[in-house]
């Protein structure tokens, strides 16, 4: 039997390996991809060190998770905020100065950490602020996607970013926690210092991101106008229901510690919170195909029920080996829905509300995962821990089927005949062609609206989605970072838990 031509072989790859069309093309966006992968090392080792630095100080397992308390506030009101700042001004300078604030509060936790005694209130005062920090910066970045990327590789962006915060989020925590263990504190922060002196050095080559010549400043009025818009469009409010109820109901993380003993394998525990990262770069190894895919509705609800049945069978199966492979295509399934909903985002909202959109993107998929956890330990205790998660998984797939009849515009979307990925799609090729015609020498790469589309050579391009590490940095692929952060929380919880 002969085997496929070197050509048709190389055909069968393409269409299953990432498609690096928007690292080729783009100059801005390989900075934000490197800038990224970076940062999300460096931030990691803070991210490890901090909760177990509280353990220390503290023993007690509530201090650990009080972390998350004071994180949320100024996340939920400095991401709304920072979503209208992102529309009225240029989203380079707000990229650049919440790196450098970032690096700023490293520099505290270094210099608490050198301390005979370290204190325990800065450990507080920096959580917050790096949540308050991250929420300004995450609709700058969000929205700086949708402008430096061409309208048809969205998606492919989207994956790209995402498969460096799988890696990232199999390799970052593990790394740090070995130089916590060996080195301690002091030296993870410095890690984390140097990554952002270095991020930061990367973001002032980026291309200035100008707002719109009219752009509104920010203020209440501002991000109502944002809020009504989202209300008004059916597809979008699809995405953000549907990824809320998929995390409100199938968000098990906070019950791992007792699924594992459960099924007499305490030694599973790290793998549970693994698997559904490993799920996710696998899918993101081989998202080639979702670049032809125009039925992005269909991605969301697909991946979102899907990432339901998993957590299902992964609360309903009693052999540890099959709920990890569940959690594994759980893991899958929400990358599917998170390709999905990033590139309907990018390709619909217009320039001119791109930030205050992705300020309410915060809201969505931040706030989802910490009420699943409440959900997921409430529950718990009263049914058992192996009820909560498969009842859960059955109410994610049972309110992903509602939504999907109460909006049932996401599922019809199309990129080639929606209303607004058209009206997107000729804002974005209107600013290029005027970016072409103001720097005829340049390449153009993607525009955004109100000038500052994007220039460099044609070379290699790939997809990404923001950029900057976990809660430090605040990137995100399919996995937000605050189920990121809420994974190592919980990891956190359980390792103070077992010493107190």
């Amino acid at each position: 039997m002969s085997s496929p031509a070197p050509s048709t072989l190389r055909a069968r790859l393409a269409a299953v390996l990432p498609d690096t069309a928007p690292w080729r093309s783009s100059r801005d966006f390989r900075l934000l991809w490197g800038q990224g992968l970076v940062t999300y090392f460096a931030s990691a080792m803070a991210m490890v060190a901090l909760p177990l630095q509280i353990k220390e100080l503290t023993d007690s397992p509530l201090a650990v998770g009080a972390m998350g308390a004071v994180e949320l506030v100024p996340l939920v009101v400095f991401g709304l905020y920072g979503g209208a700042l992102a529309d009225a001004v240029d989203r380079r300078r707000v990229i650049v100065a919440t790196e450098a604030g970032l690096g700023l509060l490293a520099l505290l936790l270094l210099g608490n950490a050198l301390l005979d005694e370290p204190l325990l209130w800065p450990l507080y005062v920096v959580a917050a602020g790096v949540s308050a920090l991250a929420g300004l910066q995450r609709p700058a970045l969000d929205s700086l996607l949708a402008r430096i990327v061409p309208h048809e590789q969205q998606t492919a962006a989207a994956a790209l970013n995402s498969l460096r915060w799988q890696l990232g989020a199999i390799a970052g925590p593990s790394l740090a926690g070995v130089v916590v263990a060996y080195a301690g504190h002091a030296p993870a922060y410095a890690v984390t210092l140097a990554g952002f002196a270095a991020s930061v050095l990367m973001c002032r080559r980026l291309s200035p991101a100008p707002p719109a010549h009219d752009a509104e400043k920010p203020s209440l009025r501002s991000i109502a106008e944002g809020a009504r818009y989202a209300w008004s469009r059916p597809v979008l409010l699809g995405t953000y229901a549907i990824d809320l109820a998929a995390m409100v109901f199938a968000f098990p993380n906070a019950v791992f510690p007792f699924l594992a003993d459960e099924l007499d394998a305490p030694w599973s525990l790290g793998l549970m919170y693994a698997a559904g990262s490993v799920g996710s770069l696998v899918l993101g190894l081989t998202s080639g195909w979702t670049s032809k895919v125009r039925r992005h509705g269909l991605l969301v609800a697909g991946g979102a029920a899907g990432w339901g049945l998993a957590i299902a069978g992964a609360g309903w199966f009693g052999n540890v080996w099959l709920v990890l492979l569940c959690l594994a295509f759980a893991g899958a399934g929400d990358m599917l829905s998170g390709l999905g909903r990033s590139t309907i985002w990018n390709q619909t909202i217009p320039e001119e509300l791109r930030g205050r959109l992705a300020g309410i993107e915060v809201l969505s998929y931040s706030v989802g995962p910490q009420l699943g956890q409440v959900r997921a330990g409430v529950m718990a205790g009263w049914t058992g821990t192996r009820t909560a998660v498969w009842a859960g998984g059955v109410a994610c797939v049972a309110s992903v089927g509602l939504l999907c009849l109460a909006l049932p515009k996401l599922l019809r979307y199309d990129s080639a005949t929606d209303e607004d990925a058209l009206r997107r799609k000729a804002q974005q090729e209107t600013a290029a062609a005027a970016g072409a015609r103001a720097a005829p020498n340049a390449h153009p790469v993607a525009g955004g609206g109100g000038g500052g589309g994007v220039t460099g050579p044609p070379p290699p391009r790939r997809q990404p989605w923001s950029s900057s590490g976990l809660g430090w940095s605040c990137q995100r692929g399919s996995v937000p970072h605050s189920r990121l952060r809420s994974r190592a929380v919980s990891m956190a919880w359980e390792a103070s838990s077992r010493v107190a």
